[in-house]
């Protein structure tokens, strides 16, 4: 039986995916008596693999999806975020499509360094993950939710871009109290927005939409979901997605 949580991914999939056993017991050779009981330890030790890291993850992706108050697990983090309330699901019109080039930028990350498109060409398949604004409920949910799945990108020979069009202090303390992300987050201040503008998902009210671009390694967009604004995209379908590109498809 299979139970999906808010409509993120399934959860025995994700186990499948993510925490796969290494079971070559055939190739295990035991020339004598005294390597018996090191065996043992490493057999043990794949057993409390198997039971506790997939409750551990399930503890934490329950912490992320059960309440819309669970902003990065943090009781504190919550008390400084700004809910907007219910907005329009889409506000913008797309300038972009599946089997066209994606366009290029470089765009300054919160670590300092300047992050373009274009160095991951030939390299890296490349995620591009659009939030309207920092310090609002579900983009505060979301991004820390992409640490839980790290895992998958590599899997997938994929990296994630983060874009907002706040400023770079903005991202820093936000980013700071989500925690460590493993993905470059990147400013598209100014000129105001106008990353989002060339894939057509800049808002009228000057906001990016909740939106995904999976790119593949030539530079061509294979994937595009621009989301409700309301709600978080599934982390299931892109994984999807993902491995749509690894097999060639």
């Amino acid at each position: 039986m299979e139970m999906r949580i808010n409509g993120w991914f399934t959860i025995p999939r994700w186990f499948r995916l993510s925490w796969r056993i290494q079971e070559n017991r055939e190739n295990d050779i035991i020339p004598d008596r005294t390597q018996r009981p090191n065996l043992a330890r490493r057999e043990a030790g794949r057993i409390l693999r198997a039971l506790f890291i997939p409750c551990l993850l399930g503890a934490a992706l329950l912490s992320f999806t059960a309440s819309p108050a669970a902003f990065a697990l943090s009781d504190a983090y919550k008390d400084n975020i700004y809910n907007p309330g219910s907005l329009k699901p889409v506000d913008s019109a797309l300038k972009v499509k599946v089997g066209g080039k994606a366009p290029a930028f470089a765009l300054k990350a919160v670590s300092g360094e300047r992050v373009s498109l274009g160095q991951f060409r030939g390299k890296k398949n490349v995620v591009i993950s659009f939030v309207p604004a920092a310090w609002t409920p579900v983009c505060s949910d979301q991004w820390p939710g992409y640490n839980i799945v790290k895992e998958m990108f590599d899997a997938n020979d994929a990296i994630l871009l983060g874009i907002t069009v706040d400023n770079i202090p903005t991202l820093f303390s936000w980013t700071n109290q989500m925690g460590r992300l493993w993905f470059p987050v990147l400013s598209d201040f100014w000129p105001h927005g106008a990353v989002a503008k060339k894939y057509g998902v800049l808002r009228y009210d000057g906001v990016a939409e909740r939106a995904l671009f999976v790119i593949d390694k030539k530079g061509i967009i294979r994937y595009i979901d621009v989301h409700d604004i309301n709600q978080r995209p599934s982390l299931e379908v892109l994984i999807g997605e993902m491995e749509k590109l690894k097999r060639g498809k």
